[in-house]
């Protein structure tokens, strides 16, 4: 890969994928709204960053946002969709503006993004979409109305983009991650104690393992991959058994 394009890059797994990504020898585009933190990073980084502030949940910014990468940079071999926000609420918590703004991002980043690079994709041939989703978008918990819709959205995105990309020589893959050690807990004060219990017996992620994950997923993509291993073994047997699966997002 030599150009990769990320959302959501100025904090989080977002940013320590840039930097991984940088770290392959690929040309990394930062993409998130905050211009100030995405200069931070590629200050990092160095000349194998670029940055691109830009809102992914507003479909005009992110046409005029590939639009440069187009004009400037050509067509990305890779597009990691990084964005996400939300609160975990019940839905008389929820106002009408905070359901918008979750279903805004991961699901409508998610699908503004891809749908702007793809055309120029399939007409290269090759590529890949990674859209990086948690849990929820399975197992829903308590106070999570807003949040596990959106991740639901996104899950089915990518499910029909699969289908949509039968033999065209494009992958989308899907990517949950369990809990990770990141900003959102600091930003989200509360949330951390109303952690399901089967999220409570797993491991805590870094940023840099997810990071590490998608590098490796972009080289070689699959339909979906769920870290940590656990967490694919947990949900899996959800599948098998439902209740089960729904009681132990209650506990």
């Amino acid at each position: 890969m030599e150009l990769v394009v990320i959302t959501g890059a100025s904090s989080g797994v977002g940013a320590a994928a840039a930097r991984a990504v940088a770290g392959t020898g690929a040309q990394v585009v930062l993409v998130a709204r905050n211009a100030e933190a995405l200069r931070r990073i590629a200050g990092q980084i160095g000349k194998a960053a670029v940055v691109e502030p830009c809102d992914a949940s507003d479909w005009q910014a992110v046409d005029r946002m590939a639009g440069d990468v187009f004009d400037n940079y050509g067509t990305p071999d890779v597009v990691i969709n990084c964005a996400g926000a939300g609160q975990w609420k019940t839905l008389p918590d929820t106002s009408a503006e905070e359901a918008a703004t979750m279903m805004g991002a991961p699901y409508f980043a998610a699908l503004h993004t891809t749908k702007a690079f793809l055309p120029s994709m399939l007409e290269k041939g090759r590529g890949t979409f990674l859209h990086v989703n948690s849990p929820a978008c399975i197992a829903p918990w308590p106070s999570s109305v807003g949040y596990a819709a959106a991740r639901a959205a996104l899950r089915g995105f990518h499910a029909a983009l699969s289908q949509d990309l039968h033999g065209t020589g494009l992958h989308s893959c899907h990517v949950i991650f369990g809990k990770i050690s990141s900003e959102y807990f600091d930003h989200n004060p509360g949330v951390a104690e109303r952690m399901p219990g089967l999220d409570r017996i797993l491991p805590t992620l870094t940023p840099e393992a997810c990071a590490a994950r998608l590098v490796r997923l972009a080289q070689k993509p699959r339909y979906e991959a769920v870290y940590p291993v656990m967490l694919r073994l947990l949900l899996g047997s959800g599948a098998l058994a439902p209740p089960l699966m729904r009681w132990l997002a209650r506990i």
